[in-house]
């Protein structure tokens, strides 16, 4: 009994998935019930189903296999649970009528319930069964009642993590997402941009930062409503992601201000053409009609771009944004002076 206990400690505190757990409980099982066969199964109540996740067969005469799925309702385990009748060694006698249990020959069984959670949630069963028959002590049935439980308890915690898991990464996402365009925010912005930045420094490459600011978006909050304004804002977000190639990133930072970046041409390479042709690529796609309401199309004359090739080595993420922030405000300004004279000029 000393050494089963010390194994079950050991076999407790190494597991590190329910597989590295539930084997050695199977080979504990079978040396404390003294059954040829014992297995975990799992329970699918919705599809009426039971399948062997983990056996221990010690007879190649009697086996029982892993994986196997047979009805729910033909099972010794739903018979022992209806029944409350947790032991057999007789089998063909009690639940002759079992197609699963003629077939593999059963005639000991003792079975226990995996339950999970607060709630009791059916998982599984532990169970032993042999070709023969075997009496069962005390201490038989508390090791597999005991064996259940830590089961149990370990699905349970897995699930627990598995949930931790998931609300930990939509938090992150969250955390790094705008919530109106589904854009990746400021926050995510500088760390994709200083990753990229070490790239192009390892590939000598330049990296492209466009800083896009939406002229006349106060015009279309203050004349069409803040509703509308958040539509606009939206597809412009929609149409950044379309203009987007591999490796691209787009970002919204501020209520009108979007970051699109990307690897430029290498080192040896002038970067001015690779500048225009980015610039050209998102105004263009800015451009056109919006339909921000049944009645209200929209045709947006572009928005102010400034684009910066930021040479391998030479910039941080901050320092990257900042001057392309710079460069957008210079072009800014020049489009107003033109939109002025434009509107000065005689039809």
């Amino acid at each position: 009994m000393d050494n089963l206990f010390d194994h079950l400690a050991t076999s407790v505190t190494q597991a590190r998935t329910l597989e590295e757990l539930t084997r050695p409980l199977l080979e504990m099982l079978e040396a404390v019930t003294g059954l040829e066969s014992t297995y975990l199964t799992t329970i699918d109540l919705d599809g009426g189903t039971q399948s062997i996740l983990y056996a221990r067969n010690t007879l190649p005469s009697f086996t029982i296999p892993e994986q196997l799925t047979v009805p729910w309702d033909d099972t010794l385990c739903k018979r022992a649970l209806d029944e409350n009748k947790p032991f057999s060694n007789t089998v063909a006698e009690d639940w002759g009528d079992s197609a699963a249990a003629k077939a593999l020959g059963i005639q000991t069984y003792v079975s226990t319930p995996v339950n999970v959670g607060e709630g009791g949630e059916l998982y599984g069963t532990l169970c032993a069964a042999s070709a023969s028959r075997h009496v069962m002590d005390d201490q038989a049935q508390r090791a597999l009642g005991l064996f259940a439980r830590l089961i149990g308890q370990y699905v349970e915690r897995e699930r627990l993590l598995s949930q931790l898991v998931k609300v930990n990464e939509y938090l992150t996402q969250v955390a790094l997402t705008d919530a109106l365009t589904g854009l990746p925010n400021r926050r995510a912005l500088q760390d994709s941009l200083a990753r990229l930045l070490s790239q192009g420094k390892r590939q000598q490459a330049a990296v492209l930062v466009a800083f896009v600011d939406l002229d006349g978006f106060k015009a279309i909050n203050d004349g069409h409503g803040h509703e509308a304004g958040d539509i606009f804002l939206t597809q412009v977000g929609q149409r950044l992601r379309d203009a987007l190639r591999g490796g691209d990133l787009a970002a919204r930072i501020g209520g009108d201000e979007f970051v699109v970046t990307g690897i430029g041409p290498q080192a040896d390479i002038n970067p001015d053409e690779a500048c225009s042709a980015f610039q050209r690529r998102i105004d263009q796609s800015l451009r056109g009609h919006y339909l921000l309401a049944p009645d209200l199309d929209l045709d947006y004359a572009g928005a102010s771009v400034g684009v910066l090739a930021v040479a391998p080595g030479t910039k941080d993420a901050t320092e990257a944004l900042r001057d392309a922030d710079a460069l957008m405000y210079k072009i800014k300004k020049v489009r107003k002076i033109e939109a002025a004279e434009s509107a000065q000029s005689p039809k």
